[in-house]
């Protein structure tokens, strides 16, 4: 099932893709796509029957915004993929690299991107991202962490690197700038998805290739992460997870230009939609 959020930014409204392509309107049974509905949500309580039973709703001409509202908090998994790992001359980790990015970062999968002001390395990074549906906390298995898991998106962890390694060697400096992370089009549960390590990803700068991995290649595998953050953190309903990126970001390839203001970005994600966005200037 996918779900989306549609309308001006901040008046979006909810809806669902019918397995038919048609869409209909959430408004019935939720205000929003957020926390709070996602921890009741059972898909399966959307059957042909429900479904049908919902007002269709015309998207054409909508612009679409991120497929969560309103989340609690963004955390990133550094370096978790070996390709990458190697390509930013960085040891594998033994541990999970975790940091956190503000929630006011989130944007539409075709909202614009703005390079921050001094910015001199602007760079991208296509990843899986994980929507939690179901608080978490200590949790023992990765079979645990699978069942608290609403839904999953495609998402680009843009970073400035010379605020990320430049000034001060703080991650979260580089990731946090406005609009630093588009994601969707849409939060696609985890039925319909099936395996998140059988999924290939692609991101293309001015349609040049850039990256073209899978996330079979990660370190740290999609619910082993999960479960591991319960053990630092308690992860709520409506929570974003970004799960690492494959090789190919500007940082590993030298003589590369950065990004700048009139760049346009492609990225997808199998199962989870493309993004398409130009650049802007803050």
């Amino acid at each position: 099932m996918k779900l989306l959020r549609v309308g001006p930014a901040g008046a979006e409204r909810p809806v669902v893709l019918a397995p038919d392509g048609t869409a209909r309107d959430l408004r019935p049974l939720t205000p929003d796509l957020d926390g709070a509905f996602l921890a009741g949500f059972d898909p399966a309580a959307l059957d042909p029957a429900a479904l049908a039973a919902l007002p269709p709703t015309d998207l054409t001409g909508e612009r679409v915004g991120p497929p969560v509202a309103r989340p609690g908090k963004i955390v990133g998994i550094g370096l978790n993929y070996r390709d990458h790992a190697a390509e930013a001359g960085a040891a594998i980790p033994a541990e999970p690299v975790v940091f956190l990015k503000p929630v006011n970062t989130l944007v539409g999968p075709g909202d614009q991107v703005l390079v921050p002001r001094g910015s001199e390395k602007t760079d991208y990074e296509v990843e899986l991202a994980v929507v939690i549906g179901r608080t978490g906390r200590y949790l023992d298995t990765p079979a645990d962490a699978a069942a608290i898991i609403a839904g999953y998106a495609a998402a680009n962890d843009v970073t400035e690197r010379a605020f990320q390694f430049d000034r001060g060697g703080q991650w979260d400096k580089g990731k946090s700038a406005e609009t630093f992370t588009p994601l969707g089009p849409w939060l696609v549960t985890p039925d319909e998805l099936g395996d998140p390590q059988a999924l290939d990803l692609r991101l293309w700068v001015n349609g040049e290739l850039r990256q073209n991995g899978s996330t079979a290649d990660m370190i740290f595998p999609v619910h082993e992460t999960v479960r591991y953050l319960t053990h630092f953190m308690r992860l709520d309903p409506g929570d974003i997870v970004i799960t690492g990126t494959p090789a190919g970001v500007t940082l590993g390839r030298p003589g590369t230009p950065f990004l700048r203001a009139g760049d346009k970005l492609t990225l997808e994600v199998t199962g989870l939609g493309r993004q398409e966005t130009t650049l802007g200037q803050a």
